[in-house]
């Protein structure tokens, strides 16, 4: 595997007698190339070869395990044809390096029988009954699922897996993290006992291997794990669950850079199984699948979503809603905000905050005119500590008499305030109530029933057991607003997976949003309509020319670097070339290589290349021959390639 794109493809070597027991497609194999000895996989065995020149030898079969099974080789060859990428990059992904003592090991066979689980709360759901029995009849049924407010989404995918396991087949779950898979894994054990194991990088190398050779050995028939168990060998797969597709979790940071629901799809195609795509809120991705007619719905009808449904209040951020406390207005909590966080407590029930970024107020404005405020200095952003201090972001340098250049006011506010500053405030607010901080690198997992008060940015949020009194949104045009196609999309999912972990409004269970109502994410949230409003971008992706709707490439790097490379691609017909601009906030190439470490100081910019979706492939294969070509010239600078990016800006 030489991960060079004009080498993207098998090549023949002769077998010595004395390595035929061994040398069965799917092992790891060293061969002679250009002079050097690489790493390998043994694909095929033929009985003769096209190539019309001499051949080489086989150097050596390093293990007797057949690790890439032909399923799986072909898997990596259709993600690295979708992402323009080489085989030898996915199979890196897909395979995990190997451990000799724990290949030598002897797998114990599974001793748990599974049994069929009790699938009376899939009931909610009209379409599920039919979903299971195509399970169990060997067929292949794709749904796009949305969990009811205050599901109990890890157990509902335990009775999937379980189902699955019962009826003689296997079984991949893939969650965005850490937290995500330790749910599941807890609600999962019980149901499937040895029959199982949890993939994640955080095992180390051993541990990892010796789990995954325990799926390839037919050993563990169930898989969960983050990304990359996408690609877990599973015998006999009879369905692949994606948990929450929308998370930035799911995107690799690794070439081609595929993304877990596109490879479920692809491998639902190749192998015939089950596809679910579920979360509380939905993908304009899988609407697409949905629209198109590959998958359908699975979802709750609408009286049985509003009877779960908490009651959501949207408010406008204006100070005359701001609640009369002293504290509260401190922590600038809306008065409907404040009323149903004392509501909650009243009733020993836990309330969170969720506040979009971390830290103490991470920016500030003034409080008369909104603008800004800013170093004399050098125009950076000024920031206050605990002591309520100001100075520059930037240079450090202190400002002890602030003046806004616009009004002349002399005071500042936060315009996003920050956990541990809204923390403080709400302590202060609702005294004699702990508080508790999840963020970061301090992610609270669970807290403890009753009254207590957690402040946490947007993914973070504990699991409440009995759920949430309230929840109360703030300072969300900071999600809103970001420079971002997908902006929207990410703010809806994460507000309506806070909002799933809250109380049915029959039991007093309040979200506050604090955001205007009339806008369609708000009003997604109100109604508690993901699919409505998965359409709604769908549309507006059509409309634009965005993905889904289209296939899009983008090429980042140098300026110059790019330009030619587009400049000398033989792209198809109707092809459309946006930019080069500069590259959208928070995306920068990654380093790892002498030409990106060359060029880092280097103004970095993408070029933006897209086609209607029916053509993507063509796209795809312009853009690896594109590669090649770049290869086979040694041309230099460093350049990055992704179709369908996560990040367009």
């Amino acid at each position: 595997m030489l991960g060079l794109a004009h080498l993207d493809r098998p090549f023949d070597y002769l077998i010595d007698s004395d390595q035929d027991a061994t040398a069965v497609p799917g092992v790891r194999v060293r061969v002679r190339f250009s002079g050097r000895l690489v790493d390998g996989f043994l694909l095929d065995r033929i009985e003769k070869s096209d190539h019309p020149g001499k051949l080489g030898w086989l150097d050596r079969v390093v293990s007797a395990e057949p690790v890439l099974s032909p399923e799986l080789a072909s898997l990596c060859r259709a993600v690295a044809d979708r992402y323009a990428g080489t085989m030898g990059d996915v199979v890196r992904l897909a395979i995990p390096p190997r451990h000799a003592r724990t290949e030598k090991e002897t797998t114990p066979e599974p001793t748990t029988v599974v049994e069929a689980p009790d699938l009376e709360a899939w009931r909610r759901y009209p379409l599920a009954g039919s979903f299971f029995e195509a399970i169990a009849g060997d067929g292949h049924p794709r749904a796009a699922w949305q969990a009811l407010p205050g599901e109990d989404w890890p157990r509902r995918l335990a009775e999937l897996a379980a189902a699955t396991l019962a009826a003689g087949r296997g079984c991949i779950i893939v969650v965005p993290d850490q937290r995500d898979l330790d749910r599941v894994w807890a609600e999962c054990e019980p149901l499937i006992g040895d029959q199982g194991v949890a993939l994640a990088a955080g095992l180390g190398p051993t541990a990892r291997y010796r789990r995954w050779l325990a799926a390839r050995r037919g050993a563990a028939k169930l898989v969960i794990g983050t990304r990359s168990a996408v690609f877990a060998p599973v015998t006999d797969l009879g369905l692949v669950v994606v948990w929450d597709d929308g998370d930035d979790s799911m995107a690799d940071p690794r070439a081609p850079y595929p993304h877990p629901r596109e490879v479920a799809v692809l491998r639902s195609h190749q192998e015939r199984c089950a596809l679910v795509l579920g979360g509380f809120a939905r993908t304009a991705e899988a609407q697409a699948l949905v629209a198109s007619g590959w998958a359908h719905d699975l979802v709750a009808d609408r009286p049985l979503v509003r009877h779960r449904s908490p009651r959501v209040q949207a408010i406008s951020d204006d100070d005359r809603q701001i609640a009369r406390d002293p504290m509260a207005r401190s922590a600038r909590i809306p008065e409907v905000a404040f009323d149903a966080a004392r509501s909650a407590f009243a009733a020993d029930q836990p309330v969170v905050f969720s506040v979009p970024r971390r830290g103490y107020v991470p920016s500030l404005a003034c409080t008369r005119c909104r603008e800004h405020a800013r170093c004399r200095g050098c125009n950076g952003p000024l920031q206050m500590d605990g002591n309520q201090r100001l100075s520059c972001r930037w240079c450090g340098r202190p400002e002890p008499t602030f003046r806004c250049p616009e009004c002349g006011n002399t005071k500042v506010r936060a315009t996003v305030t920050g956990a541990r500053r809204t923390a403080e405030e709400l302590g202060r607010a609702f005294a004699g109530v702990p508080v508790h901080t999840s963020g970061g690198d301090s992610i609270i997992d669970e807290i403890e029933p009753g009254a207590r008060l957690v402040v946490a940015t947007p993914g973070a949020e504990p699991v409440a057991p009995d759920g949430y009194g309230a929840a109360i949104v703030v300072d969300t045009w900071a999600q809103l607003d970001r420079a971002d196609l997908r902006a929207e999309e990410h703010a809806v999912r994460r507000w309506m997976a806070l909002a799933g972990m809250v109380r049915p409004h029959g039991e007093g269970g309040r979200v506050v949003i604090v955001a205007d109502s009339t806008l369609a994410p708000v009003q997604a949230l109100i109604r508690w309509d993901p699919v409505g409003f998965a359409s709604i971008q769908l549309s507006e992706r059509v409309e634009l020319g965005f993905p889904p709707a289209v296939t899009m490439a983008s090429v980042d790097g140098p300026t110059q670097v790019i330009t030619d490379f587009v400049e000398h691609l033989e792209l198809p017909e109707g092809s459309d070339v946006l930019g080069p601009v500069p590259l959208p906030p928070g995306v920068r190439p990654p380093a790892g290589s002498a030409e990106w470490e060359a060029a880092a100081d280097d103004e970095m910019d993408r070029i933006l290349v897209r086609l209607p979706r029916k053509h993507g492939r063509l796209l795809a294969q312009a853009l690896a021959a594109g590669q090649a070509r770049r290869n086979t010239h040694r041309q230099t600078g460093p350049i990055r390639v992704q179709v369908d990016p996560p990040t367009i800006g």
